[in-house]
């Protein structure tokens, strides 16, 4: 039997590509040329090009048949599409976007996470400590990063690094540890708001200090009771803020380090030295939320009207129906319309809800240099009521406030180099530990103190949690839908098959 040499020399051809594929794949996966892939590309370029350059001319007669150019137009067509595809995906890569299509914007930074990372100075290293990588952590991370270079994510194991378990002290896995130069947090969890909340400690060099007046039948600061404050104090906390309460009549004085001074829902008259003490606060500067709620005296009357601040005596009533919403009634106003003031921003379109609270509003007796905003309004169908006797009330003309009414004011006045602030709110219930999770009031809360603190980056809408989207049915409504989806619907389709066949056959 007789052997073509250009049939041989094909064979060794193809033998030469194969060993160039073999080698390239084996280079890919070790990720290193080693020998054995060296010489595999070496020897099969050479069997290549010799068995290309004996058989060119059968070559170059496979390229001229007309088979060969649509074949070859083919192959064009795809590496071009494939190209395109890999030019499409690299971009993907460099420029990821994301789209976040749920209502509550749950896989999308807060605008407050927003603002802290895109005023972060200092380089901050995230760094997780653990057997295996948490790729909810991971994505998050990416967010981060691209909000702010100053941030650095790295996944750790202890056991194969040792020693840098040891620099930060981790005692077990899972822990994440957040440092800034000399600074390291410990956030309890790996989520957006411990997260954020450990970046701007370890970045931050001075802590502010807010200080809750106690004495009067205030709000009690650190009870988790449905009445108390505990949210707000560890919301503060999380936000970088000291929390104290000071008694005045006990110090004779606010303590210097107050940065912002609350009084929350005093029920008791405060002595007018007090009095006296805040307002001399207010004069050097200092800055004050006042929660003052209705059927209470505690004696600030004349702090308000340097302030150009009317607190009614007065029980705002809604009848508007918003109350059903959530299941309460006229004496649980519902906000839906905001002054234009950095506390309020972004607030249109969504409630704020108050228990049980009275008018606030600003006078007529403004001074050059000092700002006034009327922060929440009810709705046109309120009023504020002055003479709730008996659970029942009606609205008398020239008597009662008709809406809508104003229940907080934010006021400023520039005094020497100093901007003192003040913020007065006609109900103190809303940022109970009750209250403080419905619609906007935590964000209220907040901002107001983040305002008053000069701490204006922050300000914004906390992370977010998802809505309750289930539909609860009753007896006769899940009778109804088993009739109709089990039993009419598929017996209608059942029955029109059966007539249409009947007709045809």
């Amino acid at each position: 039997m007789k052997i073509s040499r250009h049939e041989v020399f094909k064979n060794v051809a193809w033998l030469g590509g194969t060993l160039l594929v073999a080698g390239t794949l084996r280079y890919l996966i070790q990720e290193t040329l080693q020998t054995a892939s060296r010489v595999m590309l070496i020897v099969g370029g050479a069997l290549f090009v010799l068995g290309i350059g004996v058989n060119f001319g059968s070559v170059l007669a496979f390229f001229r048949r007309r088979g060969t150019r649509l074949g070859a137009n083919t192959a064009v067509l795809t590496l071009a599409v494939l190209a395109i595809l890999g030019l499409v995906n690299f971009l993907g890569a460099r420029h990821s976007k994301r789209f976040d299509l749920t209502a509550e914007k749950l896989y999308s930074l807060s605008d407050q996470t927003d603002k802290i990372l895109t005023g972060v100075q200092k380089d901050v290293k995230v760094l997780k400590f653990d057997k295996s990588e948490d790729p909810a952590l991971r994505d998050l991370m990416a967010e981060y990063k691209n909000r702010s270079r100053r941030i650095s994510y790295q996944f750790v194991d202890p056991q194969e690094k040792p020693e840098l378990a040891k620099q930060f002290g981790v005692q077990r896995f899972g822990e994440t540890i957040v440092a800034s130069g000399a600074r390291v947090e410990r956030p309890e969890s790996a989520d957006e708001q411990d997260l954020t909340s450990a970046i701007l400690k370890a970045t931050r060099d001075v802590v502010k200090t807010v200080c809750f007046v106690e004495g009067h039948g205030e709000k009690p600061l650190s009870s988790q009771e449905a009445e108390g404050y505990g949210a707000v104090e560890a919301g503060l906390k999380s936000e970088n803020y000291q929390v104290k309460a000071v008694n005045l009549v006990a110090s004779n004085h606010v303590p210097a380090d107050c940065s912002v001074l609350v009084d929350a829902g005093p029920t008791k008259a405060l002595f007018p030295q007090e009095a006296a003490m805040i307002a001399k606060f207010l004069e050097s500067g200092g800055k004050a939320m006042l929660l003052v709620d209705p059927d209470t005296d505690p004696q600030l009357d004349e702090i308000l009207q340097v302030w150009n601040v009317v607190v009614g005596r007065d029980t705002v009533l809604d009848v508007s129906g918003y109350g059903r919403l959530i299941g309460t009634g006229p004496g649980v106003p519902l906000v839906m319309t905001y002054g234009a003031h950095p506390i309020t921003k972004k607030f249109e379109g969504t409630m704020t809800i108050f228990p049980l609270a009275r008018s606030v509003k600003s006078g007529n007796k403004s001074q050059p240099g000092e700002q006034e905003t009327e922060l929440l309004k009810t709705s046109p169908e309120s009023w504020a009521e002055t003479d709730l006797k008996g659970g029942k009330a009606k609205f008398d003309e020239g008597k009662d406030t008709r809406g809508p009414v104003s229940l907080g004011v934010a006021a400023s006045r520039k005094i020497g180099e100093k901007d003192a602030r003040l913020v007065v709110i006609g109900d103190s219930d809303f940022a109970t530990n009750r209250y403080l999770g419905a619609q906007r009031n935590g964000d209220l809360f907040f901002n107001s103190i983040n305002w008053l603190a000069q701490d204006e980056e922050l300000i914004s809408i906390r992370p977010k949690s998802p809505a309750n989207r289930r539909v609860n049915l009753t007896r006769s409504q899940q009778n109804m839908f088993f009739w109709f989806s089990i039993v009419l619907l598929p017996g209608a389709v059942i029955a029109a098959g059966a007539f249409i066949w009947w007709k045809r056959r």
